[in-house]
């Protein structure tokens, strides 16, 4: 990472913690899944822009992390974030492994349709047993702990956009220092190789579906503790986590920042969730209107919004040299 890189970073991060101060407290609050996202679309990137597999039924280990939440913290009383999420990594685990061992023998439009079914089959189970899942009306989440600290007395404006706020831009850099490691990691290299050329990766040695599984765990555990942040601001977990048009949206997010970019889907992140919450004012028919940037996204940038400040800055530097 450039020292300009490392600066901007910094800059940013900057600028986000101090957003509760300059903010009001909705658009604060319209953060929490902005961050939520940037954190499950890291790991939809690793399957993605980096292995080279194109997932229709992520949004799958997105619910699961969010019902894990709404169980232990309604059901079983179970309110200790750090456990939740070990907790949500675990069921992400048990479900990605089974899942991606069969997914991940296929490539392009069959890995895509596989994980479509897949996302389907689980979205099916949590509309129908109502004794697990709640059925339609979902399950409520009870505020959890940070930390280990009870901040129930706290009334919800003040939890979400102080504690809450920045515990999830703890998790975020967390998690998005530990990508950044495994995809400039001799493994990350490995995923590179088998996106390129997988024919000529498994010549080289390289065990092309055993790294497309690990690919397929890592993005799930991400989608899962990003689902798992999810729905604490909302305070249910509701099978439509699950629906394929979620996963859709997690498609959008990443080709809207850039997936040839490791920042550009958090970039995209952010993007889709102020671009979505203008439209919403603006029009009913916004969802129409989101499909009409998409495919002007397609057309005119197909790298992105990172893809787009690349090339310009592609363009000083050779004006200047």
């Amino acid at each position: 990472m450039s020292p300009r890189t490392k600066l901007t970073l910094l800059v940013c991060l900057a600028i986000l913690c101090a957003t509760p101060f300059f903010l009001s407290p909705y658009h604060t609050i319209l953060l929490l899944p902005a961050i939520a996202y940037s954190i499950i679309l890291l790991g939809f990137n690793l399957l993605f822009g980096y292995t080279g597999l194109l997932s229709f039924g992520h949004a799958l280990f997105v619910a699961v992390g969010a019902y894990t939440v709404a169980i232990l913290t309604s059901r079983l009383g179970i309110k200790n974030m750090e456990i939740i999420f070990l907790c949500a990594i675990a069921a992400s685990v048990v479900i990605a492994v089974p899942v991606g061992l069969i997914c991940v023998r296929y490539v392009r439009i069959f890995f895509g349709m596989l994980t479509l079914a897949f996302g389907m089959l689980f979205h099916s189970i949590l509309f129908k047993f109502y004794d697990l899942s709640g059925g339609d009306s979902g399950i409520q989440v009870v505020r959890p702990f940070l930390f280990g600290q009870d901040l129930s007395g706290m009334d919800k404006t003040s939890f979400l956009i102080g504690p809450f706020f920045y515990y999830s831009i703890i998790i975020l850099i967390l998690l998005g220092a530990l990508m950044w490691r495994i995809v400039h990691s001799p493994m990350g290299m490995h995923f590179r190789a088998i996106r390129d050329n997988p024919r000529k990766a498994e010549y080289l040695g390289i065990q092309v579906h055993r790294f497309r599984l690990i690919a397929f765990v890592i993005s799930a555990v991400y989608g899962a503790i990003g689902g798992a942040l999810l729905v604490v601001p909302v305070g249910l977990a509701d099978p439509e986590l699950a629906y394929w048009t979620h996963s859709g949206n997690i498609v959008f997010m990443t080709i809207l920042g850039g997936f040839n970019n490791f920042f550009g889907p958090i970039v995209g992140a952010f993007a889709f969730i102020g671009l979505k919450d203008q439209l919403v004012g603006l029009t009913q028919y916004w969802r129409f209107a989101l499909g009409v940037v998409l495919v002007l996204l397609v057309l005119l940038l197909p790298n992105g919004i990172m893809g787009l400040l690349q090339a310009r800055k592609r363009m000083v530097s050779q004006e200047k040299a």
